[in-house]
């Protein structure tokens, strides 16, 4: 059975509607919780991978390193050519392990309901063809890719943060935003937020509505780009097989 590797950074943030998105198409899923101890690989042996979000800071390699076991596994993901989903800490975490680099957004956390616009490389793009020309997407992040990689392809910007998704390497992709949360998840981490800032608490609040009222749209570009990413999944796992 094709198999995906989930690397959980936080347990605030699990694999939500991607879960079911995978399994429907015959996509079996292992999951790691590192905040939880379990072990990253070095070595990627699934045939494909994704690594979600968190709270914490990329840069935060001090008070947790595994942050850097995550991004050694995604350079080897990335050397197989293995099909790789970045997302959102998990996008910063890809950007990195290949050249990129993170730092804290200069105007605050992005949050709530963001628009994000297709490049001219996207119509061109496995995952991302046929997405746009602008699109509603699910967002709650403080640090911002700063510089991708030498040689990644943008493949979605934002009027406030520009690297909203791209493309590392090859089979390997990486977005700003959250594609498996739904409405009721921003609810929960939109509870929990704390700032001292008025305006990032007014935008994480208004998110709650936002986003449920445009969860339609956000699901359809969501469950798509999760259906994409599991046929490359299937793909390779048929092609290991011959």
């Amino acid at each position: 059975m094709p198999t995906v590797l989930v690397i959980q950074p936080g347990d605030d943030d699990p694999l939500g509607r991607f879960d079911g998105w995978l399994e429907d198409r015959g996509v079996a899923i292992q999951t790691i919780r590192p905040y939880d101890d379990d072990a990253v690989p070095d070595q990627l042996t699934t045939d494909g991978l994704i690594v979600l979000g968190g709270d914490m800071s990329s840069n935060d390699d001090a008070s947790y390193p595994w942050l850097e076991d995550i991004r050694v596994l995604l350079r080897d993901a990335a050397r197989q050519e293995a099909p790789t989903l970045g997302i959102c800490l998990g996008g910063q975490l890809l950007a990195q392990a290949l050249g990129g680099s993170v730092v804290r957004g200069g105007t605050g956390v992005e949050a709530g309901l963001v628009t994000a616009s297709a490049t001219d490389e996207a119509p061109n793009d496995l995952l991302f063809n046929g997405i746009g020309p602008d699109y509603p997407v699910a967002s709650m992040h403080g640090d911002v890719i700063e510089a991708l990689p030498e040689g990644a392809v943008l493949l979605g910007t934002g009027a406030t943060y520009p690297h909203q998704a791209f493309r590392a390497a090859p089979n390997a992709w990486g977005v700003q935003f959250h594609p498996e949360i739904s409405p009721a998840t921003y609810a929960e981490w939109a509870g929990a937020f704390h700032s001292t800032d008025a305006d990032e608490r007014t935008r994480v609040a208004r998110g709650i509505d936002d986003l449920a009222a445009a969860d339609p749209a956000v699901l359809e570009t969501s469950a798509l780009l999760a259906e994409r990413f599991a046929g490359l999944v299937t793909d390779r796992s048929s092609q290991a097989g011959a």
